[in-house]
């Protein structure tokens, strides 16, 4: 895969973020989804492509990687 310039993103918190700081950032660049720590955003990046983040927020509503 490609990986995109991110230098122009524009990054979005989730709506279920919470107010301490513990949060992800997202952003859509071409055909890819980018995702970055808000607390670092100069520091590295996770990157997927549309299917893979489709399996990956599925796993996570479906309680697939769930701690406990």
């Amino acid at each position: 895969m490609n990986i995109p310039d991110l230098s122009r993103a524009q990054w979005r918190k989730s709506s279920r973020s919470s107010g301490d700081g513990a949060c992800v950032e997202v952003a859509e660049i071409g055909d890819v989804i980018a995702v970055r720590d808000s607390k670092d955003p100069a520091g590295p990046k996770l990157v997927f492509t549309a299917p893979e983040w489709e399996a990956f927020t599925a796993g996570v509503r479906d309680g697939e990687f769930d701690l406990g």
